[in-house]
């Protein structure tokens, strides 16, 4: 199942994902950093979704309370209900 997270304060405005067997696959954001999305998407391929979210929540950017990864790290604890 893909899944499609409309980001809140961040560059990117979506960010697509699939968890299988709780790890996350084919991640892929729209719009903000594109090489810095794609290096991050590259990064938590095969990762467990738990792991994630552990690694990337909290992160900031720049003046803003949260970025893309925090963006992420929130985009899959919904998915997982956590």
């Amino acid at each position: 199942m893909t899944y499609n997270y409309k980001t809140k304060g961040t560059c990117s405005s979506q960010i697509s994902f699939e968890i299988e067997d709780g790890k996350v696959k084919n991640v892929a954001f729209t719009g903000g950093c594109n090489g810095n999305l794609k290096a991050i998407a590259k990064l938590v391929e095969g990762m467990d979704a738990d792991k994630v979210i552990t690694l990337l929540s909290g992160n900031t950017c720049g003046f803003k309370n949260t970025s893309c990864a925090d963006q992420l790290a929130a985009a899959l604890k919904e998915a997982i209900g956590a």
